[in-house]
Parts: C-alpha cells; sequence; structure tokens
C-alpha cells in the first residue's frame, strides 16, 4: 500500500527519532569507555581500539540501516526491539505499520 503524504512525513519522523534513540544507547556505551580511560582504568591504546570498534560496528551499521534502508522497516523493527513505543506512534501511523509490525514480531 502506498503510503499518504502525511504517512510518509510521520515515518521520516519516527525513523530520525529511532536512530537518534539507537545512536545515544551506543554513544552511551562509548563514554563508558571514555570514563574508564579519564579513571586510569583502561589506557589510551585499549580507549582507541574502542573508538574503532565504535566507529566500524555500531556508529556504522546504524548509518548504513538508517540512510539507505527503509524506513518504514526501520519503524517497526523498532517498535518491536523496544526502541519506540507503540503507543506514541500516532493511530494512524500505528495502523498503516501494523502488518510490518507483526512480521518483525513473528520474528521475535
Amino acid at each position: 500500500m502506498k503510503a499518504p503524504k502525511k504517512i510518509k512525513r510521520l515515518i521520516r519522523e519516527y525513523a530520525a527519532e529511532a536512530y537518534e534513540r539507537e545512536l545515544h544507547q551506543e554513544l552511551q556505551e562509548l563514554d563508558r569507555s571514555f570514563a574508564e580511560w579519564r579513571e586510569g582504568t583502561i589506557g589510551s591504546g585499549e580507549l582507541s581500539h574502542r573508538i574503532h570498534q565504535y566507529e566500524t560496528g555500531p556508529s556504522r551499521e546504524l548509518f548504513k540501516r538508517y540512510n539507505y534502508g527503509y524506513d518504514e522497516i526501520n519503524v517497526a523493527q523498532a517498535v518491536v526491539l523496544g526502541i519506540l513505543d507503540r503507543n506514541e506512534l500516532p493511530p494512524e501511523l500505528s495502523e498503516f505499520l501494523e502488518e510490518r509490525i507483526k512480521f518483525y514480531e513473528s520474528l521475535a
């Protein structure tokens, strides 16, 4: 089913919100590494390694998913993964994504 303009706008808006939340989670993990470095628990080399792992792992994956993927799929997956709460979606968006959400729920 082709999405009306209002739904397309909502999909883009909630995809951006899901990306922001996932990125925030990953950056919090990286921030813990910086805290360990400041406390002297890990050295500069280990911190540098963790930054590299972040850049080549979570950062790259999120960038690819949200910039080259399909926003409808990303929003549906974000709902199933708990990144977005289904109750925060406007009813018309939730209804539009219902089949996609059910599909990802069946995979979980």
